[in-house]
């Protein structure tokens, strides 16, 4: 609905069409804006699906490798070595700005060698059998590391598209129809206002007529 403390003015009419003009350019570029990241969003849900599966299959490969690599040793000999290994990682983060939303990226891979630095850990002290075991679970971290990223992407995308649909239909649904309608009780009230002053005119003329033929 209109506003009913509008002034039904010519000055007032122009400035309802400007608003009308902006929040029309506004409303289209939020529709742009939506749309891309519709189609990010969907791009990142791929990759993230085809990280989910070949998780999948890595952590059936990493824990085969752990149950071969107990035939070879004691349940007390893989938890001591897997213990003492060093657990910290390092990984730079950059953030990505897609249309306005913040996402992380990790630049920085996992060292390949990182766990292996351990006094337990030794060519004398294991088998190939925990050096394959260390290799899968150390490709499953770095996997689960891009996987993270991914899942952080989707939820910041999910946020910001669901706050841009809010305000393309806010402007659709609200805010331009309610201009639209302020300028035509504008228009309304001021055409009404120049039939108002015709008929006027034209009593007033009248008078003037007769006044002048008597």
């Amino acid at each position: 609905m209109a506003s009913t403390d509008v002034t039904p003015t010519r000055m007032e009419l122009i400035k309802t069409k400007e608003r009308i003009t902006l929040a029309t350019k506004g409303h289209k570029l939020l529709k742009q804006k939506r749309d891309a990241l519709i189609l990010e969003f969907f791009k990142i849900l791929k990759k993230s699906q085809d990280l989910r599966g070949e998780l999948v299959k890595k952590m059936g490969t990493a824990y085969h490798s752990v149950a071969l690599s107990q035939i070879y040793h004691s349940y007390y000999e893989l938890q001591n070595v897997s213990l003492s290994m060093k657990k910290e990682i390092t990984a730079d983060i950059e953030v990505k700005n897609v249309m306005g939303v913040k996402i992380p990226h990790l630049t920085n891979e996992v060292d390949p060698e990182a766990f292996k630095v351990s006094s337990l850990y030794s060519i004398g002290s294991t088998s190939a059998k925990i050096d394959n075991a260390v290799t899968q679970f150390n490709e499953v971290l770095e996997l689960v590391i891009k996987l993270a990223e991914t899942e952080t992407a989707i939820k910041r995308l999910i946020l910001e598209i669901e706050k841009t649909k809010r305000r393309v239909n806010a402007l659709e649904f609200i805010l331009i129809p309610r201009l639209n309608e302020q300028k035509r009780m504008i228009s309304f009230r001021l055409d009404e206002m120049e039939r108002d002053s015709f008929v006027s005119l034209k009593v007033i003329k009248r008078r003037l007529e007769k006044e002048k033929a008597n």
